[in-house]
């Protein structure tokens, strides 16, 4: 429904700074999102304001300079790096006679481009129809209301109130088609979780190099370009980590300041796969000058899907484009890891980021060499039962020892189960 021509556009780009607003957009964004998007930025107006204007958002000055704008560059369309109202957005239409979209409009004209499973395809309409039902009256306000035949005369239905309708059907379709994507997803979820196989899910501000290091760390082969949203579809691989065993690591797509929420909302079903994971990978662009502002952004949408208690892990990327800076691991107060510097095009510090995982997953890992007697065998038939069991070593007056590894909630489902205390169970404590 909604492709787009394949040919490159040339665009006014439309930056505003705002007195009373406390955070501005980045222009230098706004100019990479474009090109994302495959359109030529032409020209920029820029200029500053006290607040929006109700009717143009920009003043009639501003908007005159606009209009000198597209026509010097013939320009196919002007963009805004704002939100703009369904009114604002058609009132400047009206005057520049060109198309306009405004921030979010070419964040889903993005999104619309890099869909490329079913799921995603998915995702990025029912964002654009629940974004164009507020802009529904462009284009049908010449329209008469609708003639009917003999018999069937009356006001009828305007072609508007037809498209609403149309529309609102669509959108209850796409709902329906992805709440099955989303029991499909929790059906291999639960089937993971079943397997005791841990979910490692990389997040971060668009463009910090999730794919390239996700590529990097399971020989996959994600699309990974220099680009704002070059990942849209999350992929999953499995890996198998040293002294831990198989994991799940999962690629998402990218955030970005003001998000627009419709996007959030519509990617939801992706998202879970962060909500659920046991460790999330919060890449950075460690080279980039609004570091912290973006990984701000990135802990206000992990607040809204709900993942902001999922433990997290900071990977701090792009080091070979710093000087003299070697890899290295950040531990907190307590010794646990906390932050890897690594760089996904050299590989250098992947295996310091491979050990920080194995370290921060296996906080909730029984690794113990028990002691048992001759009494204990449902504990020992458990245990093999399980695959929990490493190594056994048996004694001369019937004790063995096993050496036991598996996640703790297993451990203590295994004791209740055998109908023992935790601290009825004997250790042999080797050094």
């Amino acid at each position: 429904m909604f492709e787009r021509p394949d040919v490159g556009e040339r665009a006014v780009l439309v930056h505003i700074e705002f007195s009373s607003h406390g955070e501005s957009e980045d222009l230098g964004e706004f100019r990479e999102l474009v090109a994302s998007a495959g359109v030529e930025p032409a020209g920029t107006v820029t200029g500053s304001r006290k607040q929006p204007s109700p009717r143009y958002f920009v003043g009639e000055g501003k908007l005159e300079e606009v209009r000198d704008a597209v026509a010097a560059h013939n320009a196919d369309v002007v963009l805004f790096n704002h939100a703009l109202s369904p009114s604002q957005e058609r009132n400047v239409e009206r005057e520049l006679k060109c198309r306009v979209l405004d921030r979010t409009g070419v964040i889903l004209d993005i999104f619309a481009q890099r869909a490329r499973t079913h799921e995603g395809k998915l995702q990025v309409e029912l964002a654009q129809l629940e974004h164009m039902s507020t802009r529904l009256i462009r284009g049908w306000t010449h329209l008469e209301r609708q003639k009917g035949g003999i018999g069937l005369r009356g006001p009828g239905e305007t072609q508007l109130e037809t498209d609403r309708r149309l529309l609102r059907a669509r959108i209850k379709n796409i709902h329906r088609r992805l709440e099955k994507v989303r029991r499909q997803r929790n059906q291999g979820r639960r089937a993971r979780q079943r397997a005791d196989i841990p979910t490692v899910s990389l997040v971060g501000y668009t463009n910090a190099g999730k794919s390239t290091l996700f590529n990097h760390i399971t020989t996959a082969s994600v699309y990974a370009a220099d680009q704002l949203f070059a990942t849209l579809d999350p992929t999953l691989r499995r890996l198998e980590l040293p002294d831990l065993g198989p994991v799940v690591v999962a690629d998402t797509v990218g955030f970005i300041r003001h998000l627009p929420h419709k996007l959030v909302e519509a990617f939801r079903a992706t998202l879970e796969e962060t909500v659920e994971a046991a460790l999330l990978l919060h890449v950075v662009d460690c080279a980039d000058d609004r570091r912290d502002e973006n990984m701000e952004q990135v802990e206000d949408v992990l607040l809204e899907i709900g993942a902001d208690e999922v433990p997290v892990l900071e990977v701090f990327n792009k080091i070979d484009l710093l000087d003299n800076f070697t890899p290295r691991v950040e531990r907190n107060e307590d010794g646990v890891p906390v932050r890897v510097w690594v760089s996904a095009v050299t590989g250098a510090g992947i295996p310091e980021l491979f050990d920080a995982v194995v370290e921060r997953l296996a906080e909730d890992v029984v690794h113990q060499f028990v002691l048992l007697g001759p009494k204990d065998g449902k504990i020992r038939a458990l245990l093999h039962q399980s695959g929990s069991v490493l190594s056994e070593e048996h004694r001369d007056n019937g004790d063995s020892v096993m050496e036991v590894r598996l996640q703790s909630r297993d451990w203590f489902q295994l004791l209740s189960r055998a109908g023992v205390r935790a601290d009825e169970i004997r250790y042999d404590h080797r050094a």
